[in-house]
Formats: structure tokens, C-alpha cells, sequence
């Protein structure tokens, strides 16, 4: 089993907080991850799947069974499909509030269930368990491989390349056919695949509404609506532009990202390393793939920005404490990567002291002042904010 850089957090979590919810993707690791820490746990666990009939049936009367077993950890699977049990938790949190009382798992963001999550402030700390870090699975060869294939755990560890594509392929399915209407998207499937497809064509690109408008003869505001869900969905990535104190003429529109690479490539049918090396995309696949590599390890207190004025200044990835810029990252697909006078202009217009260019494999090195080069997995390890 492949240990989750997450584990540590959700069971320092569980040692103060009455719910715990572990969120993101579907086939991510939230169910595996949870029965594991039920071992952990110094109390007797129960398991609830809330796509079980048979599961769903004990909580015909919810407050009876909670009561019954207020003593025991009640791990609640795929909750958005239950969001009325969100006021009755916190009724039992408050009956008996102590520790590890609920640990619940959802396959959609907190902000898509706030109306009916709110009244768990206070009771409640979220983790979201994302695909796999290179810094979870790395050694020799294997950040090609996470690159390629993505980091859901069964594309990754897929014995057989064909079987990465079948699987990506149901993946997609699935959440069209079900997970996206089970969160309020009752769309024809049809046009959000061919919707999803059209982002991976502009992937690590500035997003326009308009273009999507007219290709599929939908309204700008419907766009943004169904690209909503897909961001709730922890499908899609909108990195918006950082532009706090900042006074030059912005690009204000958002970048967008298929945030797992793999389903990226299988929506572009990029099977093969091959495919992948003689394509065009490949700056942006490896942009983004670098984006969520870093981001997934950043702590809360850190936000993520990229950042382009219109006089060609322009950088990829903006790390910011507070509103202020700390981090500035250029990701170049090279072993010696060149910059710009963009990006020199970005870092003096940002003031950041620490100035990165993160390539696939190259040494670690200073290549001006406050400006360094290193490999992916070296900025992981060595320089992303704790």
C-alpha cells in the first residue's frame, strides 16, 4: 500500500475535531484511506456506504442509529448523497461532542455542499485527498509514468496500458452519467463530454467563455454554470490571475486545467510516451501537471495565482501568503530552460525573493540572483512552502 502524504493531518484531525471530512475525486483513495485509519482510531468504527441499499436502509430513522452508537466512529461514504444528515450531525456532535465522533467521505468540494453544511461550523475539518504525489510514489523512471497516466490509483498501478485507457474512459462515464447529475448537473451528456473535451484543448490556456459559447450554442452564463460543477466535481482547475496592488493593465480571466494529467491525455488520445513527447500540448500537460504536483502539498494558508499583464510580463504559477506574493515559478518542459524577458518583468513587478524555474529533470542550480533551476521532484522536497 502506498502511504498518503495526508494520513499524518487527518490523524493529528481526528484527535481534536468531531467530524472529519476527507473530499475529493472518486477512485482517489478516501475509502482505503478511511479503513485504515479505523485501525488507528482508539474506538470501534462503523462503516456506512451511502450508495449501499442495504447501508442506506440502517439510516431509515439516522438519529436512532447515531444514538445507538454514540460511542463508535461512524465513517459516512459518498455523503453528498445524503446532505439532509448534515443537520442531525451536528445535533449528535452536540449531544456528545467529542473527537473522531463522524468521519465523513464526499466525492464533491465543501462549497458545493455549503447550504446544507453550514451548520457544521466549527464541528467539522475538511482534508482533500487528491491522485498521487510524485513525492508519494517517486524513484528512478516513475515521474513519466505519474505524468502520463495520471495519479487515480488504478490507472497508475494498471498492470496493462490498455486497461489505463478503458479505465479512463468509464471514469468519465460515470461522472457524466451519474456523479455530475447527482450533484444538480441533469445535462445531456453528450454535450458535457464534448464540453470537457474542448477544455482539454485549452488546457493551461486563458479560459474564453465566449469561444466555448458559440461552439456549443449555449449561453456564456450555462458555460460557466456547468464548468462550476465540474470544478466542484475536482475535475477542472480555474487558476484565477493575481492582481492585488499590482498596478498594470491584468489579464483578469482565468486559466483553466484538467486537473489529473491522465485524463487529460485519454480525452487528447495520448496513450503512449511517444504520443505524448511529439505532441504540441506537451508544455501545457507538463504546466499543469507541475501546478497540481505543488499545489496538493501547499498547506491552506498558501494560495495559488498565475499572473500576465498585457505588456507581456507573465509568469505560470504565483504562490502567495495573505495576498502577498512569496513564491514565483516558471515551468519550462526543458533541461536548460531559458527565460523570458516576461518572466524577469514578472518577478520585479511581484517583488517575490524566491523565484523558481521547475523543469522535468534538470540539476539544481542558480541561474541569476534569487532566480534558481530544479527539477520537479527537487521543488517538492526542498522548496515548496511548509
Amino acid at each position: 500500500m502506498i502511504i498518503r502524504n495526508k494520513t499524518r493531518d487527518i490523524v493529528e484531525t481526528l484527535e481534536f475535531f468531531p467530524i472529519v471530512g476527507i473530499i475529493g475525486p472518486r477512485q482517489v483513495g478516501k475509502t482505503t484511506i478511511a479503513k485504515e485509519l479505523s485501525k488507528i482510531i482508539a474506538k470501534e468504527t462503523i462503516y456506512l456506504d451511502l450508495e449501499n441499499p442495504r447501508d442506506i436502509a440502517k439510516l431509515e430513522d439516522p438519529v436512532l442509529y447515531f444514538e445507538d452508537n454514540i460511542d463508535k466512529c461512524i465513517i459516512l461514504d459518498e455523503i453528498q448523497n445524503k446532505p439532509e444528515l448534515f443537520p442531525i450531525l451536528r445535533s449528535m456532535v452536540d449531544l456528545k461532542r467529542e473527537a473522531a465522533r463522524f468521519i465523513i467521505l464526499g466525492s464533491a468540494s465543501p462549497d458545493s455542499l455549503r447550504a446544507t453544511s453550514e451548520s457544521l461550523a466549527g464541528r467539522i475539518a475538511y482534508t482533500e485527498l487528491t491522485p498521487f504525489n510524485l513525492t508519494e510514489v517517486y524513484k528512478e523512471k516513475i515521474q513519466d509514468r505519474l505524468w502520463l497516466r495520471g495519479g487515480y490509483p488504478n490507472a497508475f498501478l494498471s498492470p496493462k496500458a490498455k486497461f489505463v485507457e478503458q479505465w479512463h474512459y468509464n471514469y468519465i462515464k460515470t461522472y457524466v452519467e451519474r456523479d455530475l447529475p447527482n450533484l444538480g448537473l441533469s445535462v445531456d451528456k453528450n454535450t458535457l463530454i464534448k464540453l470537457f473535451q474542448m477544455l482539454s484543448h485549452i488546457h493551461a490556456d486563458i479560459i474564453n467563455y465566449s469561444n466555448l459559447s458559440k461552439s456549443l450554442s449555449l449561453s456564456v452564463n450555462t458555460i460557466k454554470k456547468y464548468i462550476s460543477f465540474f470544478e466542484s466535481a475536482f475535475l477542472v482547475r480555474l487558476l484565477q490571475p493575481f492582481h492585488t496592488n499590482i498596478k498594470k493593465r491584468l489579464i483578469k480571466s482565468p486559466k483553466v486545467y484538467i486537473r489529473d494529467s491522465g485524463l487529460l491525455h485519454y480525452l487528447q488520445n495520448i496513450s503512449k510516451k511517444e504520443d505524448l513527447y511529439g505532441n504540441p500540448l506537451i508544455g501545457n500537460s507538463w504546466e499543469g501537471f507541475v501546478i497540481e504536483q505543488i499545489t496538493e502539498l501547499l498547506p491552506d494558508k498558501y494560495q495559488v495565482y498565475f499572473y500576465r499583464t498585457q505588456n507581456g510580463a507573465e509568469c505560470d504559477l504565483v504562490i502567495a501568503k495573505s495576498q502577498k506574493p512569496i513564491i514565483s515559478v516558471e515551468i519550462k518542459y526543458s533541461s536548460a530552460p531559458k527565460l523570458s524577458k516576461g518572466n524577469f518583468y514578472s518577478f520585479e513587478d511581484l517583488q517575490t525573493e524566491n523565484n523558481y524555474v521547475i523543469t522535468p529533470n534538470s540539476d539544481d542550480y542558480l541561474i541569476k540572483e534569487n532566480v534558481r533551476v530544479c527539477s520537479l521532484y527537487q521543488f517538492l522536497t526542498k522548496y515548496v512552502p511548509k
